[in-house]
């Protein structure tokens, strides 16, 4: 699959996917995942990796950008595809902010998705 301008990812929703520890340590499981998807050759022009809570001291890194979302996560990945007014995928699992980004004209993919183009 390839991606039409830009990548956002709810970091959450990602790192929460899989039962591997991370409630142990959010920032530090986020930061994985940055470290991941900074590593890879993902099919899109541009990365964003929206975190929230724990997570927002998590710095961006050269090819991702990395948005903390003031409040709610959701809410800050709508604004994005809102923005980008259709020029973007979205990864996440959770049914209510796919159906909220698509409104947009965002496409959606799932966690798993994303983990296949990481390796």
């Amino acid at each position: 699959m390839t991606v039409t301008g830009s990548l956002i990812i709810d970091a959450a929703n990602v790192v929460g996917s899989r039962p591997d520890g991370w409630w142990r340590d959010r920032a530090g499981a986020t930061r994985r995942l940055r470290d991941a998807v900074a590593a890879a050759a993902l099919p899109a022009d541009e990365v964003v990796l929206v975190v929230e809570g724990q997570a927002r001291g998590v710095e961006p890194v050269e090819g991702v950008t990395v948005v903390a979302a003031p409040g709610s996560g959701d809410d800050t990945i709508v604004e994005l595809a809102e923005r980008l007014a259709g020029a973007c995928t979205v990864v996440t699992a959770d049914r209510a902010l796919r159906e909220r980004v698509a409104a947009h004209g965002a496409s959606v993919v799932g966690p798993g998705t994303l983990r296949g183009w990481l390796g």
